[in-house]
């Protein structure tokens, strides 16, 4: 990234707001004017973030860190050992956008790392890998909580829920279903980290992962559970939190490996989720 021609352009309108204010004849002009240079000074220290703005860390390149981090996962699994991304793009490990919780109704949710409750559909091991975007590395014990709906596109209140820790290796696995696709946006996962290894820990993260349309239209059509959902079916374009969450370098779309081959027997699905530790969302 060209950086200096940016940093240039910003000092010279610094010192374009220095001279006029030194020169404005009026107090009132004065005090605006300057008012304007703290706008622009403020402008940098969000667009270069620095120790004191953790929130502005999100920009951190980490595509190295989460490539090495992909390929592990799968060379753990006995799958060929590719990047799940042809091109990392810079800010992959971060998921945005951050959301409000939708369809959320845990109180104090089930610790665990199988979700399933006895819910019919195509087995799905969500292998969800947490980074520190401050120093890039994997973040052990942060609380990782998912919920989502059944092959027929259903909340339940117990069912698909609950939250499991990453490991030592920054990974949490956690054992659901491949979600049959509502009307409130593409078909999803809504997921939630934590900072921390505990429910009271503060989130550090809220938002949703997508899977691609070829797969839902696969599982949709070729599994019973799934054939007869009644919800108006939402294509990942056609959804402003998916256009969102896959933009400006962002990726939040779950790459999926099929188990021997044989997805009805199920299918993994990998994502990698960047958080900041210190940064708390609702």
């Amino acid at each position: 990234m060209q950086m200096w021609p940016i940093i240039k352009d910003q000092w010279l309108k610094i010192l374009f707001c220095i001279a006029t204010s030194s020169t404005s004849s009026h107090l009132k002009m004065h005090f605006s004017t300057l008012a304007i240079c703290a706008a622009v000074l403020c402008g940098i220290a969000s667009a270069y973030p620095t120790e004191a703005a953790p929130q502005t860390l999100a920009a951190r390149d980490c595509s190295a860190e989460a490539a090495a981090l992909n390929m592990a996962r799968r060379e753990k699994r006995g799958l060929p050992p590719r990047s799940i991304y042809p091109t990392m793009p810079n800010e992959i490990c971060v998921l945005a956008p951050e959301i409000a919780k939708e369809n959320y109704v845990l109180s104090g949710s089930v610790v665990r790392n199988d979700v399933t409750d006895g819910e019919a559909g195509v087995a799905l091991t969500m292998d969800i890998g947490v980074l520190d975007i401050s120093t890039c590395q994997p973040l052990p014990n942060a609380m990782v909580e998912i919920w989502s709906t059944n092959a027929q596109g259903e909340y339940s209140t117990t069912a698909l829920r609950g939250a499991y820790p990453s490991a030592a290796n920054g990974i949490a696995e956690i054992q659901t279903i491949f979600p049959g696709f509502n009307s409130d946006g593409a078909n999803h996962i809504n997921i939630a980290v934590h900072s921390g290894n505990s429910m009271n820990s503060s989130t550090s993260h809220n938002g949703r992962v997508f899977f691609t349309d070829g797969w839902t239209n696969i599982i949709s059509m070729s599994s019973p559970p799934y054939e007869n959902n009644p919800n108006t079916r939402t294509l990942d374009l056609d959804d402003p939190v998916y256009v969102e969450a896959n933009g400006n370098g962002y990726t939040a779309v779950v790459d999926i490996e099929e188990i021997q081959d044989d997805w009805p027997e199920g299918i993994v699905g990998y994502i990698t989720v960047g958080i900041n530790p210190s940064l708390v969302v609702d």
